[in-house]
């Protein structure tokens, strides 16, 4: 007979395994310690053990799965906002009936998100709406559940989720020289100069919060006439886990931004550039961007600077 329960401190070596066994693709990475778990999950100020909820074959009282459900954030990322309840993470021992017992997981997490409070279901974490899963699963950002998973699609769609975005994962790879060419950077050069801030600044609650323990470093492109004028910046973080998947030493860029009287005239492009170089003189195989697909700018930037397409994300709504 299976049991469901809430989190007990005593569960974290069993459900790293429980990771372990059922995250094998791409966009995840094995956890060679509970402590990645501690980091990620349970250290965030509003993690609640009752939305981590247990699968236990009572027989044996073994772990066989799991799920981790948390909420949104407001408006303004300076507090929960209990009316966007996410599902993170399901994930079932291979051994075990999956879908019928993955199915009772996302349930229970339906059930504790609507006693909460929550309006709306979504499935698959996504900036901003990812309490839990960054760092863990998908790369540089929260990107939804991964094609690369190809369960998660039908499972979530036999549960009344209907796709609601999609994020584009692109990768380019370090180990041949950087090559992107385009005329105009060469006035750009004279005019701007990049900086790299080795403590980058977190804006909001939020950040801290998604972000954790992070040591993010911050690109800068700045105006050389006026110092403190900045044009451009981008965030960049080493993807520490994933590269024991990917076989190379990986990082992610995490937020290009361009000043909006500035934009369209190549900044965004050579600031990309200047981190592709940067990464591949410290050794870095694999820099990772994500692009929302309803962003065609950023994914024609990812484009431009010769990035390919190698995943793609899919977040989920469901009415309560």
């Amino acid at each position: 007979m299976i049991v469901f329960r809430r989190f007990l401190n005593t569960d974290p070596p069993a459900l790293a395994d429980v990771w372990n066994e059922s995250h094998t693709a791409r966009g995840s990475f094995p956890l060679r310690t509970p402590a990645l778990l501690e980091r990620w999950v349970f250290s965030k100020p509003y993690f609640d053990p009752d939305g981590l909820i247990v699968a236990v074959d009572d027989t044996d009282n073994r772990i066989i799965g799991y799920a981790l459900a948390g909420f949104g954030p407001n408006e303004e990322l300076s507090a929960l906002d209990y009316t966007h309840g996410v599902i993170c993470s399901v994930a079932v021992r291979p051994n075990v009936g999956r879908k019928h017992l993955g199915a009772n997981l996302v349930h229970k997490c339906e059930e504790y998100l609507t006693k909460r409070g929550a309006t709306t279901l979504r499935a698959g974490p996504v900036w901003p709406y990812c309490p839990f899963g960054f760092g863990l699963y998908g790369g540089t950002n929260c990107p939804g559940f991964l094609a690369s998973d190809p369960g998660a699609d039908p499972f979530f769609r036999s549960l009344g989720y209907e796709p609601a975005g999609t994020t584009l994962v692109f990768q380019k790879k370090l180990d041949s020289p950087i090559s992107i060419p385009d005329a105009r950077f060469g006035m750009l050069r004279k005019r701007y100069e990049t900086q790299v801030m080795r403590a980058a600044s977190v804006p909001t609650w939020w950040h801290e919060c998604v972000w954790g323990t992070l040591d993010p470093v911050e690109f800068r492109m700045v105006d050389k006439l006026a110092n403190s004028f900045i044009a451009a910046r981008a965030i960049v973080w080493e993807l520490e886990g994933y590269g024991w998947r990917w076989g190379f030493p990986s990082a992610g860029v995490l937020d290009i931004q361009v000043r909006q009287d500035l934009r369209r005239q190549g900044l965004a492009k050579l600031l990309l550039s200047q981190i592709l170089r940067f990464l591949q003189d410290q050794f870095f195989g694999i820099c990772e961007l994500h692009a929302p697909s309803t962003d065609p700018a950023l994914v024609g930037l990812c484009r431009a600077a010769t990035l390919a397409h190698v995943d793609t994300g899919t977040t989920y709504l469901k009415k309560v």
